[in-house]
């Protein structure tokens, strides 16, 4: 047995100038489904975050509303906590980079970096100057042509197209975003981090393609490649000195011992992940802050540092940040865990590209934000691919998994306790034990490919389905005789179900702490899920646990986010427009990314009709079930239909019609598994309603005459997912 890990970790830190949106929440609902893991294994975890207040942006947002930057932060803030709250993300500490801590911590890391490793340095530098604010512009308030690929609308900094990082004044036909004025160049003096000294170069090297204690990779396959990219080959030096510093007017922490001169916002935001910590530390005497920020006390006390964050700032966080920690003594982290952006039919949720979605607006909707957390964490693969946000794959989903199946279990078994047996449970079944291999439902979670973990719990539920279907206690309960059986069966089922609330708990946890009322327990750890209650335990009244999504939410959760679902208009043009026929395309707030979507679209659809290859997210939106027919009759009146009545593990069989009347008798079909589309819209024809599809072969070419329905093999239950 391992020993219990002490594990520091953070996410990414939200600019306090916006709201939290869906694309937000999937970095942060990650991380918080990986701590909750590692809680209920037992290893302790401290869970910080912060707001990242500082910066030209905050400064000129609070001057349009009529507020000092303070009122601002401070206002957001409660905004940004209520949000996290509201989706279950529960961070022990949610603190602000425009604090005490964090300014110590941020002159203390400069001071260091400057006198101690003597990697700082200062020089004249040509900047953007809008003449019309008179102020140096940031790099992300300078947009135009990105150098590298001609993408439009590209900030000063990096481009979202192709990935290229650059510096401002190599953007073509720049324009300033506050003003829209041509920028000038002006000089000032710059204070930098030189990323470029070869100590550092080595260091990375190493750092980037290094592994974790226990062996797993410190960055995922694809950024550590993209490490030896951006580092290059051995003898190369492709890194670039970070500006570290910003000028007047701004608002930040001035740099010590240079008037006029501010931190900018990237060098103190990500020192104010230690600075919640230690803010934390602070009311909490037992946490030794040395022991996860000191490099040498962290090696000794084997602490580790866990960061999770969006592959958008990949660069920042596995190259600059790592160096500058590591130079100034403190320890680099000790794994990166990187997201990737959450898209909407292929193109990132972004406010400023039409495909934006508030928390808040979510709540408001009164939909429920677990059903959010099941979703994303059945999208995650703990790789950097992003989630495509699917509204009606979301339906599909929650209602299929979480109510079909899951919560099914308990709905249909906990009436039975309540009314026969006076609440109190009865006999396990030992008999009945599913085949609960844990360890591989561990190591996904560990690793975050929560979508193989949902995967497996989904297969548990399937067969207590099964096992439920099987013994049948609805009909039990009208049998003379058989009120001891009925007991078991259904304590059966409960004690299955407790096993799966807490698998789905690190994903689930408001539902989790719902059942641990309703069965009356403590809560639940990695250790206590398999065994079974004790015969006696008293439950308490089951009430409905999850409701279905209806469409109507979805529709009035769109309705909501009408104006920001739309492509919107950048605020401030250039003064002087791009002639000719690229007129549009320059300063267009759509993604040059969307353009070559439309047109691989329109290429799609003069190519062949038949299509070899789909993407695994296609397919995985369709529900395939094994479906046992339990009654099957001609349909009067149809030339080709039978009426099946097909049991895929729901309370009641769903009825389907199929036009393989002229391959087989209905007497013949009756008590076989076949294959059906279980997510198929119903469809409602004259002889009634059609709640999904058979799947059937047939030769197109009419070689082989015949229809053949699908079967699958021995030892397939009603309701088991086909994968």
């Amino acid at each position: 047995m391992t020993s219990p890990r002490t594990i520091l970790v953070t996410n990414a830190l939200p600019y306090a100038n916006g709201d939290i949106h869906l694309g937000h929440l999937v970095g942060y609902i990650q991380a918080d489904i990986w701590v909750r893991y590692q809680r209920m294994r037992g290893n302790t975890v401290h869970y910080v975050c912060a707001d990242d207040t500082h910066g030209t942006p905050v400064m000129l947002r609070a001057e349009k509303e009529g507020l000092t930057p303070e009122q601002l932060i401070q206002r957001v803030h409660g905004e940004h906590s209520r949000d996290f709250r509201d989706f279950g993300v529960a961070f022990d500490n949610y603190h602000s980079t425009h604090s005490d801590e964090n300014r110590w911590y941020a002159e203390d890391i400069y001071t260091r970096l400057r006198d101690g490793a003597r990697l700082i340095d200062t020089r004249a530098i040509e900047q953007f100057y809008d003449p019309v604010k008179e102020m140096f512009l940031p790099d992300r308030f300078i947009k135009g042509e990105c150098p590298k690929c001609g993408a439009a609308d590209q900030y000063g900094d990096n481009c979202e197209v192709c990935g290229a990082a650059y510096a401002p004044t190599e953007l073509k036909n720049p324009y300033s975003a506050v003003s829209g004025a041509k920028p000038v160049l002006k000089t000032s003096e710059h204070y930098f981090f030189r990323l470029s000294d070869p100590r550092a170069v080595e260091f990375l090297r190493g750092w980037t393609q290094g592994v974790t204690p226990d062996g797993s990779r410190r960055l995922q396959q694809e950024a550590a490649n993209k490490m030896k990219e951006w580092l290059g080959d051995t003898g190369e030096n492709k890194l670039s000195d970070w500006d570290i510093s910003r000028d007047a007017p701004y608002f930040g922490f001035e740099i010590p011992d240079a008037p006029g001169k501010y931190f900018y916002v990237w060098l103190d935001a990500p020192i104010g992940y230690f600075a919640s910590f230690r803010n934390l530390a602070a009311r909490n005497p037992d946490i030794d802050v040395a022991a996860f920020t000191e490099a040498g006390p962290a090696a000794a006390t084997g602490t580790e540092l866990i960061h999770f964050i969006g592959k958008d700032i990949l660069y920042f966080h596995a190259l600059f940040w790592p160096a500058m920690l590591h130079f100034a003594g403190y320890r680099a982290p000790t794994q990166l865990c990187v997201n990737g952006f959450l898209t909407v039919d292929g193109a990132k949720m972004s406010k400023s590209r039409g495909t934006f979605i508030t928390a808040r607006s979510y709540t408001e909707q009164k939909l429920n934000p677990e059903w959010l957390r099941y979703y994303f964490a059945g999208k995650s693969n703990g790789t950097m691919e992003d989630v495509d946000l699917n509204l009606d794959d979301m339906i599909a989903k929650v209602n299929s998994d979480l109510v079909g199946k899951f919560v099914n279990i308990a709905s249909r078994c906990a009436g039975f306790i309540a009314k026969r047996f006076d609440g109190k449970l009865g006999e396990h079944d030992a008999a009945a034990a599913l085949d609960w291999n844990l360890d591989e439902v561990s190591a996904a979670f560990e690793s975050r490919d929560f979508s193989r973990a949902l995967r497996k719990i989904m297969e548990f539920a399937d067969q207590a389905n099964g096992y439920v279907n099987d013994n049948k206690p609805w009909e039990l309960a009208k049998q003379e005789g058989q009120e001891a059986r009925l007991h078991v069966v259904c304590t059966t089922a409960i004690n299955i179900f407790k096993a799966l609330t807490g698998l789905l708990k690190p994903v689930l946890p408001t539902l989790a702490t719902q059942v641990e009322s309703f069965l009356a327990i403590e809560p639940l750890t990695w250790n206590n899920l398999l065994a079974p209650l004790p015969a006696g335990h008293t439950i308490n009244t089951y009430s409905h646990l999850m409701t279905r999504i209806e469409r109507k939410q979805i529709d009035a959760l769109l309705e909501a986010n009408r104006d920001s679902l739309a492509p919107a208009t950048t605020e401030a043009q250039p003064a002087k427009a791009v002639k000719g026929k690229d007129e549009k395309a320059a300063h267009s707030e759509q993604r040059h990314a969307q353009h070559q979507a439309h047109a691989a679209t329109a290429e799609a659809a003069e190519a062949s009709e038949f299509e070899p290859f789909i993407s695994i997210d296609d397919f995985g939106k369709v529900d395939l079930r094994i479906a046992k027919i339990v009654a099957a009759e001609h349909v009067e009146g149809a030339a080709k239909l039978l009426r099946l009545q097909l049991d895929i593990g729901e309370e009641k069989p769903r009825q389907v019609f199929a036009g393989i009347k002229s391959a087989y008798d209905p007497a013949t079909l009756v008590g076989r598994l076949t294959v059906m589309v279980a997510n198929l819209a119903p469809r409602k024809m004259k002889f009634g309603m059609s709640e999904g599809m058979v799947l059937a072969a047939s030769d197109a070419s009419g070689e082989t005459p015949g229809l053949f329905i699908l079967s699958p093999d021995a030892g397939a239950m009603p309701g088991m997912r086909v994968k």
